[in-house]
């Protein structure tokens, strides 16, 4: 449901969905612009997305789940037993471990990649162990639904992925400084750090200590117009 729930609000109305367009299914199209909601791996579509953005816009939406409720039921369809919070959170700094695998697709000037951050319920009901007593991993999903957008996030350049670094960050900087500035742990700001150096939005420039040094890449400047 999760899927269809945000094709839905994304296409809007009068959008054409489902059709196929140069040999792949499309989620939806809107005008000149095709959408792609992406619940799963950003891989999984990496090449198909990199061959539409030869010709058309894309829209890419990679939902982040910040908050899912746990619905247990006795059967598929059946009764409730209990929900619970799931304490798996996903946050914007998530959208790094997707990007690992798609920066050869981002940026592109016909791609926006939008990133809402949503709450969800999951259905659940017991798995291949349902005659056993029901263990926390024996389970089969049934379905997600939507029950809220809470924030968006829109990234079509490299200066959209910068902006969600510390500010005042030293120049050069090592992922230390990111870590402590955003109050994450080191390996998070170490893949924020590959996927930029990826993206060509930061250039490796040193070392201190065992620390890699960087920079923020310059932008190429504009042509002036004659």
């Amino acid at each position: 449901s999760l899927h269809r729930q945000l094709k839905s609000i994304y296409a809007g109305a009068g959008a054409r969905t489902e059709e196929r367009l140069d040999g792949f299914r499309i989620d939806a199209i809107r005008g000149k612009q095709l959408i792609e909601i992406q619940h799963g791996s950003l891989a999984a579509i990496r090449d198909k997305i990199s061959r539409l953005l030869e010709k058309h816009r894309v829209l890419v939406v990679k939902p982040l789940v910040m908050k899912k409720t746990l619905v247990r039921q006795d059967a598929k369809g059946g009764s409730v037993l209990t929900r619970r919070r799931s304490p798996k959170v996903e946050t914007v700094l998530s959208l790094f471990d997707e990007l690992i695998y798609f920066t050869r697709v981002f940026p592109h000037r016909n791609l926006i990649l939008e990133t809402p951050l949503v709450e969800v319920e999951e259905l659940r009901y017991p798995g291949h162990g349902r005659r056993r007593r029901w263990r926390e991993n024996d389970f089969l999903v049934e379905d997600q639904k939507l029950v809220a957008i809470h924030d968006t996030h829109r990234f079509k350049t490299n200066q959209d992925l910068l902006a969600l670094l510390p500010p005042a960050l030293p120049q050069p900087f090592h992922t230390g400084h990111i870590a402590q500035g955003l109050q994450i742990q080191r390996w998070i700001a170490q893949r924020m750090t590959y996927v930029l150096r990826k993206c060509g939005a930061v250039l490796e420039c040193g070392k201190q200590g065992n620390a890699r040094l960087y920079e923020i890449a310059q932008p190429p400047a504009k042509k002036k117009r004659a």
